[in-house]
C-alpha cells in the first residue's frame, strides 16, 4: 500500500484520535498499576494470564489465516504469539512459586 505525499497529512489526521487514546490508555494503566496492593498481585496476575491466553488462540488464528501479501499480518501475530506465551509461561511459574511458600514444609 502506497501513499502519495498529499495523502499524508489526511492519513496522520486519521489516525491522531487513535494516538491519543493509546497513549491516554498508558498513562492510565501506570497509574492504576502503581496503586495495586501487593495483597492483590496474584488474582491480577491471574486476570493477566487468562488475557494472554486468549491472545494466544487469536494470534494461532492470525499467523494460520495470514495471507502472503500481508507480511505485517503475520510478524505482528508471530511477534504477539511470542510475546503472550511468555507472559503465560512466566505468569504460571510465578504463580507456582508463590504456592509454595504458603504450603507446609515437612
Amino acid at each position: 500500500m502506497e501513499f502519495s505525499v498529499q495523502e499524508i497529512p489526511a492519513l496522520i489526521e486519521s489516525v491522531l484520535p487513535e494516538l491519543y487514546l493509546l497513549i491516554l490508555a498508558v498513562f492510565l494503566g501506570i497509574e492504576v498499576i502503581g496503586r495495586v496492593p501487593q495483597v492483590l498481585h496474584t488474582p491480577l496476575m491471574s486476570g493477566s494470564n487468562a488475557l494472554s491466553g486468549v491472545v494466544v488462540i487469536g494470534s494461532i488464528l492470525m499467523v494460520g489465516r495470514a495471507e502472503d501479501a500481508h507480511w505485517s499480518v503475520l510478524v505482528l501475530a508471530s511477534l504477539s504469539l511470542v510475546l503472550a506465551t511468555v507472559n503465560v509461561v512466566g505468569g504460571f511459574a510465578v504463580t507456582a512459586r508463590m504456592l509454595n511458600m504458603f504450603r507446609k514444609k515437612k
